[in-house]
């Protein structure tokens, strides 16, 4: 009895062993992520999950409005002037340097596939419908109303129209696709793509 007591011990603790085996092969893969992100300089090292973006310091985006024609739009600059920004709807929330073609922002790739296929300058930063954010070519003017200068959106004031929502703080600009919780922050020292919310406490602006 006692050598049979000895084998079922054997038994079973050779089936706990392949039972734990089997859950350790079956347990999911680490995610690896192969994007080089050491050049966007604001990022942290580990970015936290976003939160609900809070509606503290919305803007009236009906002061932001304009009807270009074919092109509607809530079109805003940034209080030093630098950036021109826009949310279209059904189309793309994004920004556009106001003094050069090129994004001059460090990180930004050096090429980005233009609308004919070809590698081109990055001309502005937009979060899309359905996609990431990310750099783009779009052509001169095309977060800019056709019909006088944008209204400025003053510092911590959140514009909010047609799904997206942008804002304006010291350390950048920031948009995001509400439906898809993707978007992007930047400023003359660097990106991430990542929403960045204005704070709770943030002081408020008259803009």
């Amino acid at each position: 009895m006692a050598s049979g007591g000895a084998g079922a011990a054997r038994s079973t603790a050779a089936g706990l062993g392949a039972i734990a085996a089997l859950g350790a092969a079956c347990a999911p893969a680490p995610i690896v992520n192969t994007a080089d992100t050491s050049a966007r300089t604001p990022a942290s090292a580990s970015a936290s999950p976003p939160t609900p973006p809070n509606n503290l310091h919305l803007a009236n985006a009906y002061d932001y409005f304009a009807d270009s024609g074919d092109r509607q739009g809530y079109y805003f600059t940034t209080p030093s002037g630098r950036w021109r920004c826009a949310i279209l709807p059904h189309a793309m929330a994004g920004c556009q340097s106001a003094g050069s073609s090129a994004m001059t922002i460090p990180g930004a790739p050096d090429t980005v596939t233009g609308s004919d296929g070809t590698n081109t300058v990055p001309t502005a930063i937009v979060v899309d419908n359905a996609g990431d954010a990310h750099f783009a070519w779009l052509p001169p003017g095309t977060l800019s109303p056709v019909a006088g200068p944008a209204s400025v959106l003053g510092f911590n004031r959140v514009l909010d129209a047609a799904g997206f929502r942008c804002n304006v703080q010291e350390a950048g600009v920031s948009c995001l696709r509400e439906a898809t919780v993707k978007g992007f922050t930047f400023s003359p020292d660097g990106y991430r793509l990542q929403y960045t919310d204005v704070p709770d406490n943030a002081p408020p602006s008259g803009s």
